[in-house]
């Protein structure tokens, strides 16, 4: 997935579960998600998370990384906010290219952590968790540098992720039921590695029309971790919430949205 959505570069992330790799090329996770991604992959926060960029962005430039398929990005459009976006999928940008104001939104096709984007921007921004989509520590780091260096004097960077919770796992590994009716079956399947912080999950649904496999592999990293990033990147943290209320961030929060800002 972090490929697909991140980088065009011919590179390939490599993650190995119990007993087999897991193979992702720049085009996997649009290839295997694009065609139902609004209507599958829907958190329900857009209305909340819309009203808390709008309100940090003003009339500032803006970028959203891993812009997909506009779900975030076209509402923000809607309200005069200048967005632009980086997505490293083509798959996605089609389906944001075929809605209303999705032409008028510039994309950059390439790998977040690295790719040129012409001019600077106040703030940028990176949600649903897809900054875990990058394979490793390095590539993370690498993400942060990018961003500090398209950031204006002053201009603030923000994420929102959840924090790791593995209470539910037994030797490192979880399988949970998503759906379940008469005649269809969602399940999930992931495993755990420690050593690299990596997690592989398998969606499995089962219906009449057969079974679709589609897996997903996500480095993720601690707030703590991701604030030490920021430092060597020259950002600051500037807030962390506990959701997109702005809600205290504490021991039993699930997420968390944090905003780093540049000197200036």
């Amino acid at each position: 997935m972090w490929c697909a959505r991140n980088g065009n570069k011919g590179r390939a992330g490599q993650y190995f579960g119990t007993d087999r790799m897991f193979t992702f090329t720049p085009t996997t996770f649009g290839d295997l998600n694009a065609e139902g991604y609004d209507a599958t992959q829907d958190p329900g926060t857009t209305e909340d998370s819309v009203a808390l960029i709008a309100g940090i962005a003003g009339s500032g430039r803006v970028l959203e990384l891993a812009i997909g398929t506009g779900r975030v990005a076209l509402p923000l459009a809607a309200r005069g906010i200048d967005i632009s976006g980086i997505e490293g999928s083509p798959a996605m940008v089609d389906k944001l290219r075929e809605k209303p104001g999705g032409a008028d939104i510039p994309v950059v096709i390439g790998d977040m952590a690295d790719v040129d984007i012409d001019g600077t921007f106040d703030h940028i921004f990176l949600i649903f968790n897809t900054f875990f989509n990058l394979p490793d520590q390095e590539a993370q780091v690498r993400c942060f540098a990018n961003v500090a260096k398209r950031l204006a004097p002053g201009g603030t960077f923000l994420i929102e992720a959840f924090v790791p919770d593995f209470s539910q796992f037994s030797e490192n590994q979880r399988m949970k039921v998503r759906e379940m009716t008469m005649d269809r079956m969602r399940f999930e399947g992931v495993t755990h590695d420690p050593v690299r912080q990596l997690l592989n999950f398998q969606r499995v649904t089962m219906s009449s029309e057969g079974t679709r496999m589609v897996p997903l592999a996500l480095r993720y990293a601690w707030p703590a971790e991701m604030d030490l990033m920021a430092r060597l990147a020259g950002l600051d943290l500037a807030e962390r919430w506990g959701g997109w209320h702005r809600e205290p961030f504490t021991a039993q929060s699930a997420l968390h949205v944090s905003l780093w800002r540049k000197p200036g």
